[in-house]
């Protein structure tokens, strides 16, 4: 099952779900609760789910194939900030799109016998504290997202800067904030925005001081 965790909704996440199969289960989770309840930061994020509904594998970067930005040659001539961006992407460490298939079809075959399944004890110890400022940062984006929909934009900028405050290192919160305020109608991604007055930070710039390195969790290193 794959969840589109957007606040923009349907119009937003339609073009991502169509491109799924027909009969592929997307969901639309408009208020983050992934963020909340299994603690997701990025994007693709993933957790794996039993039968039983028990979770046995924490937060984790989930790609199921390469993306060609990571092998292609960075053309000449390009903007300075759109050369800058892709070869940041290209420093991401993520574990190789066929041995994160080849984990899920273990688990598929072999299920709680799967040495990539966890325990209960071992999902709790490898997954991501929730410190009080996680959940201020999660009302606080709540907030923001409430007082966007109800028209009240310039509220929501100060909440949206409150969760980014309260918990830097969660990617959806600044980039569902970004792509509402600051993506120009018709641009391609909230990646290649340049500093605005909005919001302390963009894309490029908080990657560059994080180390493009750490900006996903790898699933062979949780």
């Amino acid at each position: 099952m794959t969840v589109a965790l957007d606040a923009g909704g349907t119009d937003a996440a339609r073009p991502f779900i169509d491109k799924a199969q027909p009969t592929h289960p997307s969901l639309i989770d408009r208020s983050h609760e992934c963020d909340r309840v299994f603690g997701f930061v990025n994007v693709p994020n993933a957790v794996w789910i039993d039968e039983d509904g028990a979770l046995v594998r924490p937060a984790h970067a989930a790609h199921v194939r390469r993306s060609t930005l990571r092998d292609m040659k960075i053309p000449d001539g390009l903007p300075p900030r759109i050369a800058s961006t892709l070869d940041e992407v290209k420093k991401f460490r993520v574990t190789d799109a066929t041995d994160y298939r080849a984990a899920i079809d273990d688990w598929v075959a072999e299920g709680a016998a799967s040495r990539f399944a966890m325990s209960p004890d071992e999902v709790v110890a490898r997954s991501r504290p929730r410190p009080r400022d996680h959940a201020e940062a999660a009302a606080a984006f709540e907030l923001g997202q409430h007082l966007w929909r109800a028209g009240d934009r310039d509220a929501s900028v100060r909440w949206f800067r409150r969760a980014h405050e309260l918990q830097p290192e969660n990617w959806t919160y600044k980039r569902q904030a970004w792509s509402f305020a600051t993506t120009p109608e018709g641009e391609l991604s909230d990646m290649l925005q340049g500093p605005t007055d909005l919001y302390d930070g963009n894309w490029l710039d908080d990657v560059r001081r994080v180390g493009a390195e750490n900006y996903y969790r790898p699933f062979d290193e949780l």
